[in-house]
């Protein structure tokens, strides 16, 4: 049986990039703190539903914009 690999790719530095926010102005908003938010910007740490959520409410996008899913 073959396993297939995953990854979760997201846009959450380019989004806060673009909005000009800041890591802590976006932890603040959401709940976490700033190495939360560095982790998830270099792909080192998978938010949980609920962050991505919030996530997704701060930008005002959808959280298939902010996340990607995608087996290889």
């Amino acid at each position: 049986m073959k396993t297939m690999k995953s990854a979760l790719t997201n846009k959450v530095y380019e989004l806060r990039s673009k909005s000009g926010t800041t890591q802590e102005t976006l932890a603040d908003a959401v709940g976490v703190t700033r190495q939360t938010i560095i982790a998830i910007e270099k792909g080192n740490y998978t938010p949980s539903v609920m962050l991505a959520l919030k996530l997704a409410r701060f930008f005002k996008k959808p959280v298939e914009e902010l996340f990607n899913y995608h087996e290889k």
